[in-house]
């Protein structure tokens, strides 16, 4: 059509200079919160995060918030990765990050998007370790072979006087007693002995927790050495 035709569009006569200005100040990012973007982005900020890398993690971070992302989201997705690649290695990790769940409540957005940035810096600087989500995948596996195995008679609780008289906690190593005694090595930790055992007999000597080196981890792991090799 002629140029007048397109002057007189619908299209054309609603486009104007404070429009187009509005348009280009709040471009709408390429995201879907259902979508390939969304699950996208966060793959981006968890991969980030487990490769120590604050800078990309802090971006990805803010392309969900200026996406309009839940923070609610992102900062579970934040909680689990604090347990999972961070665990024992830093257990404050998880601490900041369910603080910065508590500022997402309390102000919500935007206050609260440095919140959600300090435990991002946090996740991605702090040591990392996996042996909790390892240990814990292994307990689920024996759960489901032993699940009705009988817990040992010693650490069974006995309320009634026919519980004691079937031997119900009968021989029971009340912890305390000995490490009163004990010389402390780490006084962070308790003495590195094993009392008995606690594990159903199908399982005795299973050992699920395999700390690493990073972070606290190196000192339990220490630890646990050395109580995995003694008994009482």
């Amino acid at each position: 059509g002629t140029g007048r035709d397109h002057a007189s569009s619908p299209l054309h006569t609603h486009i104007t200079i404070p429009l187009i200005e509005e348009v280009m100040q709040h471009r709408a990012l390429l995201y879907d919160k259902g979508g390939d973007q969304h699950f996208d982005a966060i793959s981006a900020l968890h991969k980030s995060l487990r490769g120590s890398d604050p800078d990309a993690s802090l971006y990805w971070l803010g392309r969900m918030i200026e996406a309009g992302e839940d923070p609610l989201y992102i900062v579970r997705r934040l909680i689990r990765f604090a347990s999972e690649d961070v665990g024992m290695a830093d257990p404050q990790a998880l601490l900041v990050c369910v603080a910065a769940q508590q500022a997402v409540h309390f102000v919500g957005l935007p206050e609260a998007n440095l919140a959600l940035a300090q435990a991002v810096v946090h996740l991605a600087t702090a040591p990392k370790s996996n042996a909790l989500y390892e240990a814990y995948s292994r307990v689920q596996e024996d759960v489901q072979k032993t699940r009705n195995d009988p817990v040992p008679l010693q650490i069974r609780n006995a309320p009634t006087q026919l519980m004691k008289d079937l031997d119900y906690g009968k021989d029971y190593k009340y912890a305390h007693e000995y490490y009163k005694e004990m010389q402390i090595e780490d006084p962070e930790r308790p003495p590195a002995l094993k009392l008995q055992e606690y594990l159903p007999e199908s399982l005795k000597g299973r050992q699920y927790y395999e700390p690493g080196q990073q972070g606290k981890e190196a000192s339990i792991k220490q630890w646990l050495e050395k109580r995995r090799g003694k008994d009482v």
